[in-house]
């Protein structure tokens, strides 16, 4: 409360401040105009030299005025900043990370990818099974392991295998099934030369899934494998 009336203020002091500041400029450019005036006639040239010291003497305070008015706005600015700016920011930059951490810690793949960067690659498996069996609608963590058995680990079977158990004991959208039997007949193809058995996967996709783009997929596949 006290920060707040202080704020008030200072704020009032500097309004009252520039109000005097721009008042008495008025009041110097009238006595200019008329000390040059009088200075025109001989006769009221002394009258005159009394002005311009008046002058003189206002301009001086104003000078003054000024001075402490720069003080009294970067002092009003500066408590404004601190007291309100800055906490603000502070806030937003805090929310930011929190909201970076949580999404970390909402992500059920960042354990396994911080695995996957260190080559622990039997334990990023693990985690995308973990990760499988929290979302059974996911496709991605049985793609993973396969990936890591194929690439890393060099081996092929386990990772038909791993493909194999994903397409046969779940319920999977067309896109999905889809895609996990690709990536069997892919592996099919490119690692053992299979050209029979990659063909027999993909004959199931067109059998499976006639009049869809998966099937025209499998359809050219087919055709650059020669079956």
């Amino acid at each position: 409360m006290l920060k707040y009336i202080s704020i008030a203020v200072l704020t009032l002091l500097v309004a009252f401040s520039w109000y005097k500041f721009d008042r008495s400029g008025a009041e110097s450019e009238k006595l200019r105009i008329q000390a040059e005036k009088l200075s025109y006639d001989t006769d009221t040239e002394e009258e005159a030299s009394v002005l311009r010291k008046k002058l003189n003497g206002m301009e001086g305070e104003r000078i003054f005025s000024g001075i402490l008015l720069t003080f009294l706005s970067a002092g009003l600015v500066g408590i404004l900043f601190v007291t309100q700016v800055l906490p603000m920011l502070a806030n937003k930059v805090s929310t930011a990370v929190y909201e970076n951490n949580e999404q970390v810690e909402v992500d059920p793949f960042h354990q396994a990818r911080v695995l996957m960067a260190q080559g622990e690659w039997d334990g990023a498996i693990e985690s995308f099974k973990l990760a499988a069996k929290n979302d059974p609608s996911n496709r991605m963590p049985w793609a993973e392991i396969a990936k890591i058995q194929r690439q890393h680990l060099e081996n092929p079977p386990a990772a038909i295998a791993t493909l194999r158990q994903a397409i046969e004991t779940q319920d999977w959208e067309i896109d999905d099934i889809a895609f996990l039997m690709f990536r069997l007949a892919e592996i099919y193809e490119e690692d053992f030369h299979d050209h029979a058995t990659a063909g027999t996967v993909l004959s199931q996709i067109i059998e499976l899934f006639p009049e869809t783009r998966h099937s025209a997929n499998a359809r050219t596949k087919l055709h650059h494998y020669g079956v």
